[in-house]
């Protein structure tokens, strides 16, 4: 018998996509002529081998252009495959006769979730290992034409070589690895994630701190099971979600072994293009009706700005005790180019787990902290230490990320403009031990002011990372008055957070401006030093505050407060009300006071940057806010007792396909008699800019109590209403409601002490009262993502329409307009 008819054709090889270089998991590999086929598994490998003739090797996967490559018979050989995107969408499948077969698997998967689901076990906890990369991809010719993008590719000449031969060229800008412990444990729903080792490479990266615990595991965990998974901020429907019939359609095309699993093959689609829903293929196990993987992405065509494509793919497997946990994930978000003659850039997340344990949970106390770093997690950077840290090698092109982030990073050009970019995100320039800003401060004009400039800086973290110094001055050259604060913090605590503060400043401000409540809302506070001051004040304040998260999620701060009130408007107060007509009129006033405040917010996530501490917000619980404030008179020549007591409410709200809801709910008592200033403005909005913080249709200082309860809300029906409308599908614009409603009122003992003239005899300001019983309501609607930034608001006002003797008539409705960056 001749040599050749028992000789064998063995390929290997790997399958990547042509414009990321990622590894396609799940690709159908077939020699032609033959039986002969192979999947390359979750890094895109593939080994097949026949001792059939053949003369072509076959890859295919749905999403992708099918290409064949030539062989060379009976021998040992390695292809590798670059697959070019083919942008298709499954049809509905139509069956003449009977159900659809995928129905019947689909039913049985949600049956049995709770066997599968990992939400089911009381703990679990594993090692995991996370690689992150962002680059800047689909550069056009006009792009590439830029004289700064040319500086850098003369220097990269071979910017080609990470994408391979068949890809799109792709400039790195980042790469990072860590190996972290995650715990979980459910009832109470606790999570903690220990990064004990991590290496970043990247532009503009001096510590890397704050972003090594953003690249961790705890944000690429998805889990299919959820009906909804939110995903860049907006909420995606899973394709086994309990009501998976209303939003996708279904194929089942093949049953195949995956392993030791016996599993079916379904690929899916929605069946609305623009719902938040996915396409892709899963594979379910015969056996336990679980998920074991998934291939799941979310095209151009779902109502999402600048986002090109989003892909997740994952591969579970059971653990001892029944249900599955992902041990691969790999996430990409491929973010479009907003014009031509700019780029479009990619972000790469990948993770693996492994020694999996489940059911036994730690005590709650262990779960304390949701992210901590291990001091020395940055300390060893050495390849030989990271290649035994890492679950599986980088590939070559990973290897050549790493070395062109290092060239980068020494091109003058490059370090100019990541200087540029970190101001505007940080708004502070990085000098070392100092940041210099914040730039938004920089300057404003105003009718009190006139045009207004400031300059400020802070210590940084190379300083201290326990004292933190700051400070700020300005000028106004119309009043040509110095404005000045400066502050010191101690950090006493990072463990617990614990911080004890002094500060002092000297400006103007506007009555109704509540620096206490908006304190993390810099923009705002920035944006109100512009245009007409009705209500201008200039005041000194000195504030000592002392704040201490006692436990996970409940924060106690204490804070003592002098401040003094010369305003620059028309103001007066009776000094002995009850006798008006012999009182003396004041219009300046000092107060002395001491806050008491409790915020609980029980899965508030909090990661660390430097010197500070920020949010990223709640999850599933509303942060509750109670405080208490005592003014005691006499003291530091305060003139006023007086108790308030303010709770704040606020939650994000997830409706699943109906959108998600914003809720502010707020009330307020002030126990005694005070000038109005220290009562309850309620913030109007005269400029035809809409302000959630704001009642759009209501006048600047037209409302004032002493008591009230308040709702704002809004919700956003995403593209739920507007992408049924056939014109307005391609628009992809997104309904939005808003109603805000107080109700409030004033005593009689404070309307009294408001003079009718000030002490020059000049009539001071009208102010407006809520009465019991009646509350003030603007209720709106309107469209957002107008060309992608644009809203429209329209807003109705529902009550308080009569109009005063000599007062303008209240606006019963108005349009505004405001630009936001949303997805």
């Amino acid at each position: 018998m001749p040599q050749a008819s028992w000789a064998q054709t063995v390929v290997k090889g790997k399958v990547t996509d042509a414009n990321t270089g990622d590894p396609i998991p799940f690709v159908n590999i077939m020699l032609r002529g033959t039986g002969a086929g192979a999947t390359t598994d979750f890094d895109g490998n593939y080994s097949v081998k026949t001792s059939a003739p053949a003369d072509s090797i076959i890859a295919s996967y749905i999403g992708y252009k099918s290409r064949t490559k030539k062989l060379e018979p009976n021998k040992s050989q390695v292809i590798n495959f670059q697959l070019e995107e083919e942008i298709t969408t499954l049809q509905e499948i139509v069956f003449d006769a009977g159900e659809n077969p995928a129905y019947a698997i689909l039913r049985n998967v949600v049956r049995n979730k709770d066997k599968n689901d990992k939400r089911k076990l009381t703990a679990y906890e594993y090692d995991t290992y996370t690689k992150v990369e962002i680059d800047v991809d689909n550069m056009s010719d006009k792009f590439r034409e830029r004289k700064v993008i040319k500086k850098i590719t003369q220097v990269l000449d071979s910017v080609e070589r990470i994408a391979g031969e068949d890809g799109k060229p792709i400039l790195p800008l980042f790469i990072s690895e860590s190996v972290s412990k995650f715990y979980f444990r459910d009832s109470p729903q606790l999570r903690y994630e220990n990064i004990l080792k991590s290496k970043i490479n990247g532009l503009g990266i001096q510590d890397g701190t704050l972003i090594t615990q953003f690249v961790g595991t705890s944000f690429q965990e998805y889990n299919f099971y959820q009906n909804w998974l939110n995903i860049v901020s907006k909420d995606f429907v899973s394709p086994i979600a309990d009501g998976w019939r209303l939003y996708y359609n279904y194929d089942l095309t093949d049953s195949v072994y995956i392993g030791d699993d016996f599993c079916y093959r379904l690929d899916y689609s929605p069946r609305s293009p623009q719902d938040l829903a996915f396409t892709g293929t899963i594979w379910i196990t015969k056996k336990e009706w679980a998920l074991k993987q998934i291939d799941a992405a979310v095209g151009r065509q779902a109502n999402l700005n600048f986002i090109e494509k989003i892909r997740i793919q994952q591969e579970l497997e059971p653990t001892s005790e029944g249900p599955w946990i992902p041990v691969k994930n790999r996430v990409l978000v491929d973010v479009s180019e907003l014009t031509k003659f700019s780029a479009g850039m990619l972000a790469k997340f990948y993770t693996s787990n492994k020694n999996v344990v489940v059911n036994k949970p730690y005590e709650p106390s262990f779960y304390e902290h949701q992210i901590v770093m291990a001091e020395d997690a940055r300390q060893f950077e050495q390849e030989e230490y990271w290649d035994t840290l890492r679950h599986e090698p980088l590939t070559e092109t990973e290897k050549n990320v790493y070395k062109m982030i290092d060239t980068l990073q020494n091109i003058p050009v490059v370090k100019t403009y990541t200087d540029i970019i970190k101001i505007a995100v940080n708004g502070y320039y990085y000098t070392g031990k100092f940041h210099l800003g914040p730039y938004i401060s920089l300057f404003a004009f105003n009718n009190v002011e006139g045009f207004r400039l400031q300059g400020g800086a802070k210590t940084s973290i190379e300083f201290s990372n326990k004292w933190v110094f700051g400070g700020s001055i300005g000028y106004g050259f119309d009043d040509e008055k110095v404005k000045y604060s400066g502050f010191v913090q101690r950090i006493l605590s990072r463990e617990r957070w614990t911080t004890a503060s002094l500060r002092v400043r000297s400006d103007l401000g506007r009555v109704g401006i509540d620096d206490e409540s908006l304190a993390d809302n810099y923009l705002f506070l920035a944006a109100q030093r512009f245009g007409v001051f009705r209500r201008g004040y200039y005041f000194d304040e000195s504030r000592f505050n002392f704040q201490r998260e006692l436990f996970r999620g409940f924060t106690q701060r204490t804070a003592v407060r002098y401040t003094t009130f010369k305003p620059v408007f028309s103001f007066g107060y009776y000094e002995n009300p009850e006798e008006p007509a012999s009182s003396a009129i004041l219009n300046t006033y000092e107060t002395a006071e001491v806050i008491i405040e409790s915020k609980y917010a029980r899965d508030e996530l909090f990661i660390m940057n430097d010197n500070e501490r920020l949010s990223l917000g709640t999850t599933r619980w509303p942060v509750i806010i109670l405080r208490y404030t005592h003014g005691f008179k006499g003291v530091a020549g305060s003139d006023f007792d007086y108790d308030k007591l303010r709770m704040t409410v606020t939650k994000r709200i997830r409706f699943g396909p109906l959108g998600t809801g914003y809720m502010n709910l707020t009330g307020e008592y002030v126990f005694n008699t005070l000038p109005y200033p220290l009562l309850s403005l309620h913030l109007g909005n005269q400029t035809p800019i809409y302000a959630m913080v704001t009642y759009n249709l209501m006048d600047y200082g037209e409302f004032i109590s002493d008591r009230f309860a308040s709702l704002q809300y809004q919700h956003h029906f995403e593209g739920l209403l507007l992408n049924r409308v056939p014109l307005m599908r391609k628009l992809k614009w997104r309904f939005v409601g808003t109603a805000n409603v107080i109700y409030g009122g004033m005593a009689q003992e404070n309307r009294d002490l408001i003079a009718a003239t000030n002490s020059n005899g000049e009539e001071t300001l009208p102010v407006g009262f809520l009465s019991p019983g009646k509350p003030y309501v603007e209720m709106g609607y309107g469209v957002e993502n107008i060309f992608k930034f644009l809203r429209v608001d329209f807003i109705h006002r529902l009550t308080y329409l009569e109009r005063e003797p000599d007062e303008p008539a209240p606006r019963k409705f108005g349009v505004f307009l405001s630009f936001q960056f949303t997805l």
